[in-house]
């Protein structure tokens, strides 16, 4: 099937856009990978610093005939994604002596848990924690003796940090190793159900801590279809995992045998072998829009819009909103997971995942077939599927049907035409809304606005009982350089309580929502921010805004807002506590949110 000429000319766009910063990055990268390994420059005392501690590998480091893999793990029992990753060091370690060759953990990485911080201070050092990991991971990989990496992250700044580093390291080859979704729970719609229940008043914080406790229950990734869940998407459709690994429980024979063959596979295309393939290959134009397109397929998180251009800017490739927005218009969406339906993540592997949605996609010409990927070339191996064969790994065609329809379609049957993503710009700025589980009825929401400067206000004025008629909650001051961009999902159940009340809401911001989010219409990411001179800034309560996501317009009805002051916030409560006075340089040097908000890209 040839390419689908809309997919093609967003990338003929994308490469346009990118063609200096993308020639100055394959330049570099191809002077540090002409170098050789690293190992072979370093003096013997920096060797034996290096070697010190590695026991019976330490004759083959310093010998320097095998590749040698460095490990770069966002291990902690913090997040219930990343506690598996405490055991995989050493099942690395056994998979490189027994292919010859030898592993080191190179380095941690700081991984917070936003399930955690939701609705509180720590929030605000969550998007730039995505830049610290990327400095950590840096760091790690500083030492210059490895000849291929892998990384163990999985959750929501963690992947888009690493993939950042991985790309500034790009001369070495990258695998990326998962640790896979806990079991299911509390089923997800029964998990919202309570929490409006408790934003109503309706039951007391006993049920909702008993349902919460039931539904993030053991080791592994949240089950919903959020941030952390659409960054192990994407790591398939961008060809750095390996076919198939994404969504396979923790701690199972098979998750075990994919981290050891990964860890194979990263040694195999080393510099030192004949199938060398360094990042900086992968991580190239057709593969972000393959990540792009993955997104809208999957109903992703929002998030990712910001994540994504980080990311790919770190290797050369500049993306806008406009390329996600044009994608989305020819990319259907194939997948109803929560909170785009009822399912989880494990109901979509089972009923075919990632592997099925693929080969339709590819068959549909709607992704780029001929990309380099970790498991070789093209996008053909990622339709097959890992299993165990008397105890053996291999991978097998996929089922090539959906096992499922209410949760997985094919192309020429998706639940909706489009992957429903909308870019929004008008005279209040541009920001972006998933419309994917938003109900068509509401896409146009035309109401006075609420004005507020901080989530917790929100909450106090619904609890006040002070929203009584059509409203759209605008909540400012919430971008990068104001506060460090918090999520703003806690305020998911209150909007969706008045929804449900009858009246039509919005809420419009320049910060963030969680990949959680769901049927209430949200513009987010609005740029200009406020604290950056946007026109957001010069909003009044009972102005009258208008979020079309049919037009794609974002609009202060009937108001010249140019001849308005900027308004002003008291942020000083920002600046300090729980290590955010640490994250004033952060906030001063953010770009803004259409381009990834990013301080060190």
């Amino acid at each position: 099937m040839p390419l689908d000429a809309r997919i093609e000319a967003v990338t003929e766009r994308i490469r346009a856009r990118s063609r200096d910063s993308r020639s100055r990055y394959t330049d570099r990268m191809a002077a540090l990978a002409e170098a050789g390994p690293r190992r072979a420059h370093l003096a013997c005392g920096n060797q034996a610093h290096a070697y010190a501690a590695m026991g019976e590998d330490k004759a083959a480091l310093a010998e320097g005939r095998a590749p040698n893999l460095g490990i770069v793990t966002a291990y902690n029992d913090m997040l219930s994604a990343h506690q598996p990753f405490e055991r995989f060091p050493d099942i690395i370690r056994d998979a490189a002596r027994a292919a010859g060759a030898t592993a080191q953990v190179a380095g941690g990485v700081p991984a917070m848990c936003d399930g955690v911080t939701q609705g509180q201070p720590g929030m605000e050092l969550s998007l730039f924690s995505r830049d610290v990991i990327a400095l950590a991971a840096g760091v790690a990989l500083s030492h210059n003796t490895f000849d291929a990496a892998v990384y163990l992250g999985v959750c929501d700044k963690i992947v888009p940090g690493l993939i950042i580093a991985a790309a500034s390291f790009g001369h070495i080859p990258s695998v990326f190793l998962p640790a896979g979704p806990m079991t299911s729970g509390l089923t997800n719609d029964e998990k919202a159900r309570v929490r409006q229940q408790f934003a109503a008043g309706e039951i007391g914080r006993d049920k909702l801590m008993e349902a919460e406790m039931a539904s993030y229950h053991g080791p592994g990734t949240c089950t919903f279809y959020g941030t952390a869940n659409t960054n192990q998407m994407l790591m398939e459709f961008m060809g750095l995992h390996l076919p198939g690994a994404s969504f396979v429980n923790p701690n199972t024979p098979l998750r075990d045998a994919l981290t050891t063959a990964g860890a194979q596979r990263a040694l195999a295309i080393t510099a030192l072998g004949n199938e060398f393939t360094p990042v900086s290959d992968v991580l190239d134009e057709k593969a972000f829009v393959n990540g792009i397109v993955g997104l809208m397929a999957t109903g992703g998180s929002t998030n990712l819009v910001l994540h994504l251009p980080a990311m790919a800017r770190a290797a050369g490739v500049i993306l806008d909103t406009e390329d996600f927005d044009e994608i989305s218009g020819a990319v259907p969406l194939m997948a109803k997971v929560y909170p785009n339906g009822l399912a989880d993540v494990n109901h979509f592997h089972a009923a075919g995942g990632l592997g099925y949605m693929i080969g339709e996609l590819l068959d549909s010409g709607l992704l780029h077939p001929d990309t380099k990927t970790v498991a070789g070339e093209g996008l053909a191996r990622y339709t097959e599927e890992p299993v165990l064969q008397d105890g053996t790994l291999a991978w097998r065609k996929g089922s090539g049907e959906t096992l499922n329809d209410k949760v997985l379609r094919p192309v020429s049957d998706p639940f909706q035409a489009t992957g429903g993503l909308k870019d929004l710009q008008g005279n209040l700025g541009r920001g972006v809304m998933k419309v994917s589980a938003v109900k068509p009825e509401r896409h146009v929401i035309e109401a006075k606005a609420r004005i507020f400067h901080d989530q917790v206000d929100v909450k106090k004025a619904f609890q006040a009982g002070e929203f009584t008629e059509d409203t759209v909650v605008v909540v400012r001051f919430q971008g990068p350089k104001a506060n460090g961009m918090p999520e703003l999902h806690s305020l998911t159940p209150v909007l969706a309580v008045l929804q449900d009340r009858g009246l039509k809401v919005a809420l419009v911001t320049d910060g963030r929502m969680s990949g959680a989010s769901g049927k209430v219409p949200a513009c987010i990411h609005v740029c200009p921010e406020a604290a950056n001179g946007g026109p957001i800034a010069r909003l009044r309560d009972g102005d009258v805004v208008r979020v079309d996501a049919t037009a794609g317009t974002l609009e202060a009805v009937g108001v010249d807002l140019s001849s308005r002051p900027l308004a002003e916030a008291d942020l000083t409560a920002n600046q300090f506590g729980l290590g955010r006075d640490l994250f004033e340089v952060f906030r001063q040097t953010a770009g803004d949110a259409s381009a990834g908000a990013g301080v060190v890209v």
